[in-house]
């Protein structure tokens, strides 16, 4: 299958980072899912801790979720028109953060994070923005600069076919350094900041938390230059809290991107924020946005569906799943020698744990990690019927389906795994 798709399609894959390159082996492809597993096409199962990459937090083929894409696909699957189910899914969501009054919903978290750079450009008249180095908001041209994810992964700065004029108005500033972030504000006064964009809770290099005042600081700059604050919560939106990153760490985004969760599996997402921002969105205002299977009702379905799962008591269930697996990562890397040579991060949902001596603070620290021995690490716990992110700059990705057996037979086959992957990279001791 694996040789027929490199005659279909580039890298035999629709997504990087899936071709699994950097843990040196060839993809694995997958026939069905049920809860927290996975079946290949050769009949083998895993435990998956990539829940395709975020969007399954209720787990694989849930009965409630597929029963509501059965009966939305029997009404029709397309309209082009307006629905029930996308007025009640953006009303779950301004329900439920804070800081979004209005919202449109579109297809990926690439088009939502590219929207929501057009509509502060719009706002404020101006140009310039500011990202973070490491982190990923998709693959529009003014965001592919310094990014990490399936990039960072394949050692690729930034992308051949990106212009110059994108990267020129984008300034890449280390994460958790409030000492640049504040000088690139003020670097260029001719060309005055549009928008500081962020993943409060960044995942594309890892899980690497904000420092203590960090995100605070991001919200007074911003006032204080009249940016507009955009925060990425692709990942983190609905995940680590029933309000998102806003709601667990209490900083309020002027505009919000979200995604993966809120299309329960399938293609949704979506950009809200003040309504005094978004009544400047098209048809109501100037900045133009469009997408023919934006609300589209299979996946509106899905969302609700999907957030309906997400109650009070779901959300104590993830955080401590999570922290079971971030304590059985622990306690498996030390029971292979490498206590020192491990550390694991987490955050309610999410868990990375980084081959290196001491939790990394911005993207440099992270890529200083020994990726060999994640590779070789992942490549272990695949022949031993556990699916990790194959990639030492994703994060594991925590569902209600998992549980504290799912855990124990994941902790069994780590405490292997991670004595190979010491053996891959012996020269790489703790500093």
């Amino acid at each position: 299958m694996y040789r027929r798709a490199c005659e279909l399609m580039p890298g035999g894959v629709s997504s990087p980072v899936r071709a699994m390159r950097s843990i040196g082996r060839d993809p694995i492809f997958i026939a069905s899912g049920s809860g927290a597993e996975l079946t290949d096409c050769d009949g083998n199962t895993y435990i998956d801790w990539v829940c395709s990459w975020g969007p399954l937090i209720g787990g694989h083929a849930h009965p409630k979720i597929g029963a509501a894409l059965i009966a939305a696909a029997e009404r029709g699957t397309s309209f082009g028109a307006p629905t029930v189910a996308e007025v009640e899914l953006a009303a779950a969501i301004c329900d439920r953060v804070d800081s979004v009054e209005m919202v449109r919903l579109v297809n990926s978290g690439t088009e939502a994070a590219m929207s929501a750079i057009r509509l502060a450009r719009a706002a404020t008249g101006r140009d310039r923005i500011i990202k973070f180095a490491g982190a990923y908001h998709g693959h529009a041209d003014d965001l592919l600069v310094a990014a990490g994810s399936g990039l960072a992964t394949q050692g690729i700065p930034a992308s051949p076919g990106v212009g110059a004029a994108h990267a020129a108005t984008t300034t890449v500033v280390a994460w958790n350094d409030l000492a640049a972030l504040s000088a690139a504000f003020d670097a260029d006064r001719s060309s005055p900041v549009a928008a500081l964009i962020a993943e409060p809770i960044p995942a594309n290099m890892g899980l690497v938390p904000a420092a203590p005042g960090f995100l605070e600081a991001l919200r007074e700059l911003c006032d204080r230059h009249r940016a507009i604050l955009i925060f990425d919560e692709v990942i983190s939106g609905f995940r680590v809290a029933r309000g998102g990153a806003q709601e667990l760490l209490g900083v309020r985004a002027d505009l919000t991107v979200l995604g993966k969760v809120i299309g329960g599996g399938l293609p949704a997402a979506a950009y809200g924020g003040v309504r005094e921002l978004m009544e400047q969105v098209a048809p109501l205002g100037s900045v133009y946005q469009a997408g023919t299977l934006s609300g589209n009702p299979l996946a509106t379905a899905a969302g609700l569906a999907t957030l309906e799962l997400l109650d009070d008591r779901a959300y104590r269930q993830i955080a401590e799943t999570t922290e079971l697996l971030a304590a059985a990562l622990r306690e498996a890397a030390a029971a292979a020698g490498g206590r020192d040579r491990v550390s694991v991060v987490s955050l309610p949902g999410l868990v990375t744990p980084f081959f290196a001596a001491a939790p990394p603070h911005d993207f440099e620290a992270a890529k200083r990690a020994d990726h060999a021995a994640y590779g070789a690490f992942c490549r272990a716990l695949l022949e031993r019927g556990v699916y990790p992110p194959a990639s030492g700059y994703e994060a594991w990705f925590v569902s209600l389906a998992h549980n504290p057996d799912l855990i124990e037979r994941t902790a069994a086959a780590c405490r292997e795994a991670f004595a190979i992957g010491f053996a891959e990279s012996p020269a790489r001791a703790a500093t």
